[in-house]
């Protein structure tokens, strides 16, 4: 019966990242009766995307277990193969966490960012989120440390999430020059990787060390209870992760949490793997960005929500028929640089309210940003 339980908890997890790759041309604006119609409203930097995620979901294709699993790390790390990175790439040395930096030019050694990439943590690496890391140092001036955590199913979820709580330390008085402290420091992620920046910033405060400057999440898991109220109809439209949730959906809820704690081994409901579960209060000033047709913004918003009532500057900005983290796809896709611009304003509020030792600037850029979150472009 156990062996069955651990089978079933591999196949659901690997299910979940392979949705990644199951775009399918009629989610990507909504699905519509006149598959013809949807394709020809799609713009050509949507249309090359879609062709990158089809080729690596043909590639996954008929594959299972570890040999998909396999697979599926080798196509989201040629996801980075013919990008033009403008920053240098060094891996990490000298006994410092497993990783690499990712220093634009000009960037400033004692300006840092730690990244924390997705993959619903079985898959990614620093090598996969490349277009992030790159596009991030470049526009905070900071050298980025992408982290390489222990992936599951070889680690334990614990093993992941305390290489990112040693990374944090260390990035407080080491840069990619050597032992110097840092002035400013983020902490950032996406999907998985936004579930562990969220879940560390909280770490961070209990453990009475010093905050990041700020900390950024991009489409992050908030919540792996798995309530959605608003499932039935994000699973039509969240191109990504809709086709296999889709089918975890129809599973009874507590047979859910079963297979959540098999996987995880904690609970489901634990703040280390639900950040949206826990306590919320003394947060750094902090920016999600999701996209209002994927299965994640509810959870989201709810988060943000349940921070701002506990008195954390913490802002969801909302983006309209986007996949999930289409961060990935700059500067292929214009939205994705558009967002970036946003978080770059947003790191400059952040540093202009420290330097006013004050919050004001981030609390007016934070509410200017809840009046655009249905236009972002604007």
């Amino acid at each position: 019966m156990m062996w069955f339980a651990l089978i079933t908890m591999a196949l659901i997890i690997i299910a979940l990242v392979s949705a990644v790759l199951a775009l399918r041309r009629k989610h990507w604006a909504g699905e519509e009766d006149d598959e013809t119609n949807t394709a020809s409203s799609l713009n050509e930097s949507h249309r090359q995307v879609l062709e990158k995620i089809n080729g690596m979901h043909a590639a996954t294709e008929g594959l299972r277990g570890r040999a998909r699993i396999k697979e599926l790390r080798r196509c989201m790390d040629s996801m980075s193969d013919g990008l033009d990175v403008i920053s240098s790439i060094r891996p990490s040395v000298n006994g410092a966490p497993k990783g690499e930096w990712v220093v634009a030019p000009g960037a400033a050694p004692n300006r840092r960012i730690l990244y924390i990439h997705g993959g619903s943590w079985i898959a990614g690496s620093p090598k996969s989120h490349r277009a992030i890391t790159d596009r991030l140092s470049r526009l905070a001036n900071a050298c980025v440390f992408a982290l390489d955590y222990r992936l599951m199913p070889e680690n334990r979820y614990q093993d992941g999430l305390s290489d990112c709580q040693l990374a944090y330390r260390w990035l407080l008085d080491n840069g990619p020059n050597g032992k110097e402290t840092a002035d400013f420091l983020v902490v950032a992620g996406d999907s998985a990787g936004g579930s562990h920046a969220l879940v560390l910033i909280a770490w961070i405060r209990d453990q009475e060390l010093p905050p990041p400057n700020a900390a950024l999440a991009l489409s992050p898991s908030t919540d792996l209870m798995l309530t959605l109220q608003s499932a039935p109809d994000k699973l039509k439209t969240d191109a990504m992760l809709g086709p296999s949730l889709e089918k975890l959906m129809r599973i009874p809820l507590p047979l859910r949490w079963l297979v959540a704690v098999l996987s995880m081994r904690t609970l489901p409901s634990s703040p280390l793997v639900s950040p949206l579960r826990g306590n919320l209060h003394q947060l750094p000033p902090t920016l999600i960005q999701v996209s209002e047709s994927e299965l994640l913004l509810e959870n989201a918003q709810q988060y943000a929500a349940k921070a701002q009532a506990a008195g954390s500057l913490v802002t969801v900005q909302s983006w309209p028929d986007m996949v999930h983290v289409w961060h990935l796809f700059t500067p292929l896709l214009p939205e994705a640089e558009a967002a970036f611009a946003h978080v770059g304003e947003f790191l400059a509020q952040v540093e202009a309210s420290a330097k006013n030792q004050g919050q004001g600037a981030v609390e007016k850029y934070s509410a200017e940003l809840g009046k655009q979150a249905r236009n972002p472009q604007g």
